[in-house]
């Protein structure tokens, strides 16, 4: 197969489906011939991102993830998407593994407010602890000419249990626990504008929607820059 993309998959499966049925969802199809060529790599077993940035001692994703790239940019495809925030504190290492250039969607999901919401000045970012802690979002928030805004513990706490108790553990989404806690997050910061910065997140909005509150989706930016990307060289 010639001209394709792989998407390093897997953390976690179900977010990754959502990923891919938003994808296909969006591609204009009349036919078999006008999906994309892509690859999926559902690498469920690498070890948890979030554990790790918060101990170290705990098992390192970095060396399956860069034999991952490392594999599979042997079959030659146009770019890498990796459909994960947090994993995306390795972004450099993984970067220098491969020729094959990687799609980096905190990167786009800041660049994606300024497209939605140009008027915004504070953003405000939920996500997992890993990706709190690493602060890979808050340097392009900040790169942007934004204000951040980080979760209260009380915040973090209910985003916590929507991720890791619901849907991580139980494949739920608790739409009223996704509603209120991305309205706390903006009573309580005045942000103008809420990243989703994790794939279980995008999950829950693709199935308990927020219509009524300013977000931005990080794995549905992913999806519309994977589609822009992809159109380059098959379209």
């Amino acid at each position: 197969m010639k001209n394709f993309f792989t998407i390093i998959g897997g953390m976690g499966t179900m977010a990754t489906e959502s990923y891919i049925h938003q994808l296909n969802l969006r591609t204009k199809a009349h036919k078999d011939q006008d999906y994309y060529n892509y690859t999926l790599v559902n690498h469920a077993t690498v070890p948890d991102r979030t554990a790790f940035i918060l101990d170290n001692t705990k098992p390192d994703p970095l060396p399956e993830l860069i034999e991952d790239f490392k594999q599979y940019a042997t079959l030659g495809p146009d770019f890498f998407t990796l459909p994960c925030n947090t994993a995306h504190y390795f972004y450099d290492e993984l970067a220098k593994a491969v020729d094959v250039p990687i799609l980096h969607m905190p990167k786009e999901t800041v660049k994606e407010v300024g497209n939605r919401y140009p008027e915004a000045r504070k953003v405000g970012l939920v996500a997992t602890r890993g990706t709190i802690r690493d602060q890979i979002y808050d340097k392009e928030i900040l790169a942007a000419g934004y204000e951040l805004a980080k979760p209260s513990p009380a915040v973090q706490k209910m985003t916590d249990e929507l991720i890791y108790d619901d849907i991580k553990e139980q494949d739920i989404v608790n739409g009223k626990l996704f509603h209120d806690l991305v309205a706390q997050m903006i009573k309580e910061t005045g942000c103008d504008v809420v990243i989703l910065g994790c794939t279980e997140l995008s999950l829950a909005q693709e199935r308990e929607p927020i219509t009524d509150l300013p977000i931005v989706d990080s794995q549905s930016t992913l999806v519309d820059r994977t589609i822009q990307w992809a159109n380059k060289t098959q379209k």
